[in-house]
């Protein structure tokens, strides 16, 4: 072997024995979480980490940022070609992969076009940071340094591979495969054949310097994303989006419920926040930030990093911490909670999943949140003070309203609908919820869906008065007790029943029956109404025959839209009408903005900031419709009340689809 060689032998294995230690330490540092299963449906899996990392099809909701980033990802994968040559060849002189054959032209092919892409996704990254600079990455002065860092190192890996391959190429009749480095030649060799040998050992030398420089910098970097998403995506959650982990309320010896440090978080949480990218895109798209509150779903994950970094070790040392001077407070005796993120922050969320809907990484915010939002109120009694009041009408008249629950039924007056304690025969079970039979508002939408499935010959029934609340709001709120007393109430009623299939027009019940009445063995077929009368209407069941000549434009619940998927059923009800021009806001379907009524918020006082709800009536006023349609009651009153504050309510009415479609309808 040659003295470089050995040389070259003694730096790589340092620089892999570091990183493998690096790694190490990283790896028990996400350990430190609680257990959870996140290997099952492999298939699926492997699926999804083909497409969302490999294939950045997140990152193009932005198409320009996204082709940028795709660019250098891309560049990377296809480089890793070249560095294994270079490693060859620093092991063995005149090592190459030409052993490949009639690939390896190609390969060079390749490597030219992709290094010279990195160069100008780099170039874009740097024109988006320093002259655009758009809110997301306006950062401080240590993640602006890192990202420039960062940036400028992998430029350099470039140039320094293009530098090789011109010396190379010095000669040599067939350039083909080789056009940008044979272009960049005259700036990078010379004429002299000595200079050259000298050019080439420099360049060679920085370029696999850099590569195994930058490998041993991510680990204790925010560019840690670049190890840890492909994993990150492949282990994400495969249960419903709109389904919570439920906390064994009965299980033996349990004396702390929610998370309030990082030892109560699960691991993949704690995998979450190595692998946040800090790229804004989720606090960009938070309803909450958008309009002046202190939560940013991009500060969540780094606090949890953050506190990591400051507990982690001293976990793995056997929770001994380092001594402190006099006056100083032992790290040990903070928590993630209060120390790093506070109750306020919190219960800004409205739990829309803007967040996770957006982050390219697919990390899961809301989870965290909830877990966090689970220790303040079942741990320390610790939320806003409106909500004590929802939690004391939940527990005693099973709604958030003060209403006693024997008016549940009230709204049915007159229209004959039977109980399905005097009808079992029926094909549906209507679940009314309990803005539907109690808010003045919407008991008109109930009243004008329970009316089209009258027109369309529907066999269906109520509870009435044995509806409790599906205990959605108390849920996200943070109050897990509560939660499933409610749901476990209303499925031994439900079974009890034999129920089959639920319709509803909430949009919250709907994600609650669907995907969390499972947990607790309520498993029924659930719909939508949006579903459910388009169903209708392809079946010719409804027809909409009277023209109205009306602009309208959709808002797309969170909880419909984003946690369910379903954007285009209320949109082709709409559409059925004659003479209705449907107007789409720019942010619509999966980039919806919320209401601000999810997560609990419906119950809560708005103290800082502008009005979430009046942001989004903003966006629907400047469309200048005359209908602002919706499919979810919390939606009704928020934009109602947008559109009162905006003082448009002569001009612009807000109305469910169902009504919409009755007013049309045979």
């Amino acid at each position: 072997m040659t003295t470089k060689s050995v040389v070259f032998a003694v730096i790589l294995l340092g620089a892999f024995g570091f990183f493998g230690l690096s790694l190490r330490r990283m790896i028990k540092l996400i350990a430190l979480g609680k257990p959870e299963n996140r290997l099952d449906h492999l298939w699926e899996r492997l699926k999804k980490m083909i497409a969302v990392a490999l294939g950045q099809s997140k990152l193009f909701r932005e198409p320009i940022p996204g082709l940028m980033h795709a660019f250098i990802f891309w560049g990377f994968l296809v480089l890793l070609s070249s560095v294994l040559e270079a490693i060859g060849e620093g092991l063995y002189s005149g090592f190459s992969l030409s052993v490949i054959g009639v690939f390896y032209q190609p390969l060079h092919f390749c490597q030219e076009l992709f290094a010279g892409l990195v160069i100008l996704g780099i170039g874009i990254a740097l024109y988006r940071r320093f002259i655009l600079r758009p809110k997301r990455l306006q950062v401080d002065r240590h993640a602006q340094f890192d990202a420039t860092a960062i940036l400028l190192t992998i430029f350099l890996i470039m140039v320094s591979l293009l530098g090789q391959n011109a010396v190379r190429l010095q000669g040599e009749m067939n350039q083909s495969g080789h056009f940008l480095s044979s272009a960049l030649a005259p700036i990078l060799t010379s004429s002299s054949a000595s200079v050259n040998a000298t050019l080439y050992e420099v360049y060679w030398w920085l370029h696999i310097g850099l590569v195994l420089g930058f490998l041993n910098y991510l680990p204790y970097s925010k560019h840690a994303h670049i190890l840890t998403s492909v994993p990150n995506v492949f282990l994400t959650s495969l249960k419903p989006k709109g389904a919570l982990q439920p906390i064994d309320l009965e299980a033996e010896g349990v004396e702390k419920y929610g998370a309030s440090d990082i030892d109560d978080l699960t691991w993949k949480q704690l995998l979450d926040s190595f692998t946040c990218t800090e790229c804004g895109r989720c606090t960009a798209s938070c309803p909450a930030n958008i309009t002046g509150k202190k939560l940013s779903p991009k500060k969540i994950m780094t606090d949890i990093r953050h506190r990591i970094a400051e507990k982690g070790p001293m976990l793995l040392d056997g929770g001994t911490a380092a001594p402190v001077q006099d006056g100083e407070k032992n790290p040990l005796e903070n928590t993630l909670l209060h120390n790093y993120l506070t109750a306020e922050e919190l219960f800004a969320c409205t739990t829309c999943m803007a967040c996770m809907q957006e982050c390219p990484v697919n990390n899961e915010h809301i989870p965290a949140i909830v877990d966090l939002r689970r220790s303040l109120v079942l741990m320390e009694s610790n939320f806003p003070p409106e909500v004590q009041v929802v939690f004391k009408n939940l527990e005693t008249n099973f709604s958030p309203w003060a209403f006693p629950a024997s008016a549940r039924a009230d709204w049915a007056e007159g229209m004959n609908i039977p109980k399905l304690s005097q009808s079992q025969d029926a094909d549906i079970l209507f679940w009314v919820g309990c803005a539907g039979a109690f808010d003045a508002r919407y008991t008109k939408v109930t009243q004008s869906f329970a009316t089209l499935m009258q027109k369309a010959g529907v066999k269906f029934a109520i509870l009435g008065t044995e509806e409790k609340c599906t205990g959605d709001s108390a849920r996200r709120i943070g109050n897990e007790y509560l939660a499933q007393m409610l749901m476990k109430e209303n499925i031994a009623t439900l079974n009890g029943y034999q129920v089959k299939k639920i319709v509803t027009t909430c949009p919250h019940c709907f994600n609650t029956l669907k995907n969390e009445y499972p947990q607790f063995g309520g498993n029924y077929e659930v719909v939508h109404h949006s579903e459910f009368l388009r169903t209708l209407i392809q079946e010719g069941k409804l027809k909409a025959v009277k023209e109205e000549k009306t602009a309208i434009t959709f808002h797309d619940s969170c909880y419909l839209g984003r946690y369910n998927e379903i954007f285009d059923q209320p949109r082709e009800i709409l559409k059925s009408v004659p003479g209705v021009n449907l107007l789409e806001m720019k942010r619509s379907k999966s980039k919806g903005l919320c209401c601000g009524a999810g997560g609990g918020r419906m119950w809560m006082e708005e103290n800082e900031g502008k009005r979430v709800n009046v942001e989004r009536t903003e966006e629907a006023l400047a469309l200048k419709p005359d209908v602002i349609g919706t499919a979810c009651p919390f939606c009704m009153t928020m934009l109602e009340d947008g559109v009162k504050e905006k003082e448009a309510s002569e001009t612009v009415k807000v109305r469910d689809i169902a009504e919409v479609l009755l007013a049309a309808a045979e």
